[in-house]
């Protein structure tokens, strides 16, 4: 059923002490979905996946994941679940094809289907003319399609992946992009955090705002840019002396304006037509751009702050 919730949460609730991590948030994600999770560091984005992961347990509220409280179902829970952590913990000194063997016999699979799957997952990963490899020798991309693979020895219903195209150059971004593409297809559920806006938009169905451990915003990304970024905006460099000198002035010619330590961005009806009322005022940027509005504009008007700070 394409509109089954395998994953509920009402209230859902973490503390440490006085601390509050996640903050009574209220969200779903259907069967086939890929849904991702933005927020800076500290947003509760982490204590959400690891929730959902069954390895951290909750304060308050209810989260059901494939219908089962993780509360007294964790292992259950976990046997559905392939986990893509944002660091790559490959056994270095072991072949491509060892790493896949051993992390299938550690979670109890049996021999046959393994060394059967082994070969479904090479194929998969690109990496069919590297099984013999050792894992060190590998590319930075090859490595994350590889744990992407390992991940994905138990056929699991969700994938969790933690930022995964970090440090990767742009083709092997995109080469990741198309196999998560076809998991998507296969019905696989996809959970991701990242912190590139250009991945949220491309990969993600909905994508959930977060900051301080409260739900900013909810929506496709197409939505969210709609909803709290309609205008076109003007980047404008001045160098990071003038920034804050020209600041007050340019807040005078548009609605909104955002002052970054490398920028400002200026939101307006016509980028074009406020770039030409800039230089009448003799304030000339040393570099400027005109362009539609983004996830990065969407989350600046809810975060106060840009993603990567």
């Amino acid at each position: 059923m394409q509109n089954e919730e395998l994953i509920v949460a009402k209230g859902l609730t973490k503390k440490y002490g006085d601390f509050t991590a996640v903050n009574e948030i209220d969200f779903a994600v259907r069967k086939g979905e890929s849904f991702g999770f933005l927020g800076p560091n500290g947003a509760g984005k982490s204590t959400t996946m690891r929730i959902i992961a069954a390895t951290l347990t909750r304060t308050s509220g209810q989260i059901s994941i494939l219908g089962k409280d993780p509360a007294d179902r964790g292992p259950e829970i976990r046997a559905h679940l392939g986990v893509v952590p944002q660091q790559d913990n490959l056994d270095q000194a072991l072949t491509v094809t060892d790493n896949l063997y051993i992390y299938g016999r550690y979670f109890g699979l049996p021999r046959k289907f393994v060394k059967s799957k082994i070969d479904e997952l090479l194929e998969f990963a690109q990496l069919t003319d590297k099984r013999n490899a050792k894992v060190e020798s590998l590319s930075g991309g090859m490595k994350r399609r590889l744990t992407i693979a390992r991940a994905l020895i138990s056929e699991p219903e969700i994938l969790m992946l933690d930022e995964p195209t970090t440090g990767l150059d742009p083709q092997a971004r995109h080469i990741l992009w198309d196999r998560l593409f076809r998991l998507k297809e296969q019905g696989v559920t996809l959970l991701i955090t990242t912190h590139y806006m250009d991945e949220a938009e491309q990969l993600c169905d909905r994508l959930m705002v977060m900051d301080k451990g409260s739900i900013m915003a909810e929506d496709s990304p197409a939505d969210l840019i709609k909803k709290f970024s309609t205008k076109e905006v003007l980047e404008v460099r001045f160098g990071s002396d003038r920034n804050s000198q020209v600041s007050d002035q340019l807040k005078t010619m548009c609605e909104r304006i955002e002052v970054l330590p490398d920028r400002i961005l200026m939101y307006a009806d016509d980028a074009e037509l406020l770039l030409e009322s800039i230089h009448r005022a003799s304030l000339h940027p040393l570099t400027s751009l005109v362009r539609r509005s983004s996830l990065e504009d969407v989350f600046l008007r809810l975060t106060g702050r840009s993603l990567i700070e």
